[in-house]
């Protein structure tokens, strides 16, 4: 299976911010946002992951991420010209995921929780169809709203309603088989001139092969799309980690504990930021393999 990040877009409700920096680079406390969704994906065992990008933002996380040799794994970019839709993200990686099942995860989303990387796990053996998380908020209004039925199977979605079925918002978080870009492909343009993730989910739903899994009380997923919400995820990371004397999302750590790199490696990562608190972390890992560990 094959990782995408969805890293597209203006970013223009952040502006002025975001007219010198994508939105996916802002720092979250101690972290460009682009590495939590990362680690999402790197927890799921996916190695193979696709960054996709305007053309003008996409040198400044090839300079961050370069090819993700250093951690392991392989990075590569597509360019998405024209930010019209999501949906389009998986046409402009159609010849990365070639005929490979593949997850996506919206750029700025963080998921954090017990048991996430073995959920990950369990979904991404996914071989038809496909997967969405969904989470209950309070006020689902802005995001896709799924309805689900008494069997707990999905029957209705909605794109950002006036008046929500259901308080059941589908998270920036999806897996799906290898018809995904075909799918994506035969999408008619919508009223807001968008090709929408909730119409590329539909698609399955109307076949009969989308499958929902509702996040419990004990996860949280955090959507970036505001300053405010910006701010209280890094209040919340900030929380955790000084609390717990852990670091949440850490790519550099989720490869060194999948195994992907060595020591060896982690040493001379941790030595990139031998003068900071980051670097000062990376450092102590090996000495800490005993303790307990989320991602």
């Amino acid at each position: 299976m094959r990782g995408i990040v969805l890293a597209e877009g203006t970013g223009s409700r952040l502006w002025p911010v975001t007219l010198a920096v994508s939105k996916q680079l802002v720092p979250v406390y101690d972290k460009p946002m682009i590495y939590y969704p990362l680690s999402t994906l790197l927890l799921s065992g996916i190695k193979d992951i696709l960054i996709v990008s305007t053309p003008q933002d996409t040198p400044g996380y090839q300079r961050l991420l370069a090819d993700g040799s250093k951690w392991g794994i392989s990075l590569s970019y597509a360019v998405q010209a024209n930010s019209n839709s999501l949906a389009e993200a998986f046409i402009a990686g159609s010849e990365f995921i070639g005929n490979n099942h593949c997850a996506s995860v919206m750029g700025n989303n963080i998921f954090y929780g017990p048991g996430l990387s073995e959920s990950l796990h369990k979904v991404a053996t996914l071989k038809k169809g496909a997967h969405i998380f969904a989470c209950q908020v309070d006020a689902p209004g802005p995001y896709g709203v799924v309805t689900i039925d008494k069997n707990g199977k999905a029957c209705d979605l909605e794109e950002i309603p006036v008046q929500p079925e259901s308080g059941y918002a589908v998270t920036g978080l999806c897996f799906y088989d290898d018809t995904v870009a075909e799918r994506a492909r035969s999408l008619t343009t919508s009223g807001r001139n968008q090709l929408g993730i909730t119409g590329l989910n539909r698609t399955y739903l109307d076949d009969g092969t989308l499958s929902v899994e509702l996040f419990n009380q004990d996860m949280t997923w955090l959507d970036m799309d505001t300053y405010s919400s910006i701010l209280d995820a890094a209040r919340f990371v900030e929380a955790i980690e000084k609390r717990q004397g852990i670091k949440i999302c850490c790519p550099e750590e989720v490869c060194w504990r999948m195994g992907y790199i060595d020591d060896g490696q982690l040493e001379k990562l941790a030595d990139e930021f031998r003068n900071n608190e980051y670097g000062y972390y990376l450092a102590g890992l090996p000495d800490s393999k005993a303790a307990a560990w989320a991602p």
